[in-house]
């Protein structure tokens, strides 16, 4: 049987699913104290709407959106706001943050639903929008750009289909895969409160074919409806938008366009989950699955976690790291970027945690001059040629590297995982955009 996929480029890393994959979901424990940031998402950053010794309950608002590109922020457990700080986020930048806490007798008063809307199909698309934007909710697929903003396009850009990605093409990484095979009916209608919301009759889940019992599953939930699962050939990255929609509609995003310039929402498989429990429950968006696995891990598991809990906690619910560990990553070892504080805080777009082997491990200390072998080329799922922007970022050429065509990368790393010369290309590239406006 073939699969669809995109055309250009593409690898074929370790896959590494096995070690987690069969692991059901785990309700980690409410933890004591919980480091929220006020920006967890793409856009302007919240403003903090408690103040420190006010008592807040589970699911309430403690951050409000400064502009229309946010989300608001909700406190994930019930407790006293401590204090106000700044938070080493995953990519590396600080940000504000509040802290909430527990008492120590005070037993776990998890988020309930005040409601359930079991019509919420029949409310109209701005009812249903709002709930979305309340929640909170954003990309949980490591993006995090808000919801509601990416379901709102301009009227002269019709979305005619919707795509929930459930490829989960990095490699270790199971949240998604795991939340297709214990929530199948809750994607399914988050996809299809989605689909209501922009007028669209034909949606579509695509995932690739290392899930055939995640396939099974949304088969059957998706029975009956105007929805089409489609199984994915497994290359890397089949998970990027763009090579999603390239592989599902034959359709092709131009070059600095979006999604929604050829007619197509994209959302991930935990955020339609997400979409679903807030216009029935009216469940903000205070906690999500988290893959936590890597040969450096004692007990890979998938964790449902609040938003806001340490890293720490999550590896010592994993029996803690193993003498050979030698990289923590948040996110895929692909996309990711290495931990520096393990007090960094699980956030809206936290994916998963990967602790990598030392054998696994590679530095970007030790690495040599271009060879103009032209594997970087014939990886780029973008037909870009990779060695070029890495050269001009490395020489300081940064103009030269936007005439290259530097922000159509999304940086999925292919091209430095197959680089002989062991050179950063991808961080290359990133500096480079650091260094010039698009």
């Amino acid at each position: 049987m073939s699969f669809t996929t995109f055309p250009l480029g593409g690898i074929h890393p370790p896959e590494r699913k096995e070690l987690a994959s069969a692991v059901s979901i785990e309700v980690m424990p409410q933890p004591q104290r919980v480091v929220i940031p006020l920006s967890q998402h793409i856009g302007a950053p919240c403003k903090a709407s408690v103040e420190v010794g006010q008592e807040v309950k589970a699911g309430e608002v403690i951050g409000t959106p400064e502009g229309f590109v946010s989300a608001p922020v909700h406190a994930s457990i019930t407790g006293k706001v401590t204090a106000f700080t700044s938070v080493l986020m995953p990519i590396g930048r600080m940000v504000q943050a509040v802290v909430v806490e527990r008492a120590a007798n005070r037993p776990d008063e998890a988020w309930q639903p005040a409601e359930d809307d079991k019509d919420y199909l029949k409310r109209s698309p701005d009812e249903l929008k709002g709930r979305i934007k309340a929640a909170g909710i954003v990309g949980m697929g490591g993006a995090t750009f808000p919801t509601h903003v990416k379901i709102s396009p301009p009227k002269e850009k019709p979305i005619d289909a919707v795509i929930i990605n459930g490829a989960e093409c990095e490699p270790y990484l199971t949240a998604d895969h795991r939340v297709m095979l214990e929530y199948p009916e809750s994607v399914i209608e988050g996809l299809k409160i989605l689909m209501a919301i922009l007028g669209v009759t034909k949606g579509y889940v695509g995932i690739e074919s290392n899930k055939p019992d995640a396939i099974t599953k949304m088969l059957e939930a998706a029975k009956g409806s105007n929805i089409e699962v489609r199984t994915l050939q497994i290359k890397y990255p089949q998970g990027a938008e763009k090579m999603l929609i390239k592989s599902i509609l034959s359709r092709e995003v131009p070059a600095g366009g979006l999604p929604m310039d050829v007619g197509v929402v994209v959302q991930n498989v935990g955020t339609a989950n997400a979409v679903y429990e807030a216009c029935r429950y009216g469940k903000p968006l205070i906690e999500r699955v988290v893959s936590v696995t890597g040969g450096g891990i004692k007990s890979p598991k998938n964790l449902k976690v609040k938003v806001g809990t340490p890293v720490s906690q999550l590896i010592e619910t994993c029996g803690g790291l193993k003498p050979t560990a030698g990289k923590i990553i948040s996110g895929g070892p692909m996309m990711g970027f290495a931990f520096y504080d393990l007090n960094t805080p699980v956030i809206k777009g936290t994916s998963g945690i990967v602790v990598l082997e030392q054998k696994d491990a590679t530095g970007s200390d030790k690495f040599y001059n271009c060879i103009r072998c032209g594997r970087c080329v014939d990886a780029c799922p973008m037909g870009l040629m990779p060695l070029m922007l890495s050269l001009f970022s490395e020489k300081g050429h940064y103009a030269d590297a936007k005439d290259y065509h530097l922000f159509d990368c999304f940086e999925c790393g292919s091209c430095t995982y197959v680089c002989p010369a062991k050179r950063p290309i991808v961080q290359q590239i990133k500096l480079a955009k650091t260094q010039v406006k698009p």
